[in-house]
């Protein structure tokens, strides 16, 4: 295997004609200029300079070497500027994948305030939900994903092989109309709201609604679905039926025509971001995390 300071010693003796001048240049003795490049010979197998008294020329294996040698070690030292510009976070590049309710309430404050201490650090954002989000992290197509779990929800040792960054937990609360006749209750009980139409979101939400309410002694009567959160809001808002939301969901939503009331017993969701073990080691991934666990604790 060649090393780079072999390279560089050879190209030192090409250009200067000795040894000791070489070793001048480089800043070490000529023994040890002479000791590298018998190192670099053997290493290569085939002798690269050749020696006749006082005179030093190189062999067609030596000029070969010495031409590639430039080209060699110019891009060792960009790759080892452009690498020490993204461990001290001059540079960098993060992907993060995150659900709509996290990407319009956590990410926005998280990388704002990235963009802020870290200029040189850009991060590209994709939407899914969980857990096409965690698949993606596994697949190597992004390196953070946010995503959310159901408390008491099998299924915990789903994330084991990741690293974990606990974000903050989410009540999920009720959405009915203004003019419902439990819009001004301080808490409902998802067994009164069994006669109603609902308005159901993503899959995994869906699924948590429907366990829910089953729980409570119904079947919820499904009329409409979206991902949409404000399609949600705006259907409840219309009178069109009554839906359960995580609480991050209303804070990115405005919601006309509708009202929040607490649910009993409460139903909650843990927020998490997530990465892989050795993505967790590097600067720019480390300082995103960072950021998403101080937007989680925004008052």
């Amino acid at each position: 295997m060649i090393e780079a300071r072999h390279l560089r010693v050879l190209r030192a003796v090409a250009t200067t004609g000795s040894f000791s001048a070489a070793g001048r240049e480089l800043g070490c003795t000529q023994p040890a200029v002479s000791q590298q490049m018998k190192a670099l010979e053997a290493s290569v197998g085939t002798p690269l300079l050749v020696r006749n008294g006082r005179e030093m020329r190189l062999t067609q294996a030596g000029e070969a070497l010495v031409r590639h040698a430039s080209g060699i070690l110019a891009g060792l030292t960009a790759a080892e500027e452009e690498v020490a510009a993204i461990a001290g976070l001059r540079a960098g590049r993060v992907r993060l994948v995150s659900f709509p309710s996290g990407s319009s309430t956590l990410v926005p404050t998280a990388l704002a305030a990235l963009r802020a201490a870290y200029p040189g650090t850009r991060v590209s954002l994709e939407e899914a939900e969980p857990p096409k989000s965690v698949e993606l992290l596994r697949e190597g197509d992004c390196d953070i994903a946010l995503a959310f779990r159901y408390e008491g929800a099998p299924g915990a040792e789903e994330w084991a092989d990741l690293v974990v960054r606990p974000l903050l937990t989410d009540r999920l609360v009720g959405l009915v109309p203004d003019r419902h006749r439990l819009a001004r209750a301080e808490s409902v009980a998802i067994g009164e709201l069994a006669g109603e139409p609902w308005i159901a979101g993503c899959p995994r939400c869906r699924g948590q609604l429907v366990e829910v309410c089953e729980s409570a002694g119904f079947t919820p009567r499904i009329d409409f679905a979206t991902d949409d959160y404000p399609t949600v809001v705006g259907l409840v808002g219309a009178g069109l039926g009554v839906a359960v939301l995580p609480q991050l969901a209303i804070e990115s939503v405005r919601p006309r025509g509708a009202r929040t009331v607490a649910l009993e017993p409460a139903v909650r969701r843990e927020i998490v971001a997530l990465t892989l073990p050795d993505l967790a080691q590097v600067p720019a991934v480390a300082a995103t995390l960072e950021q998403l666990g101080r937007a989680a604790r925004r008052p």
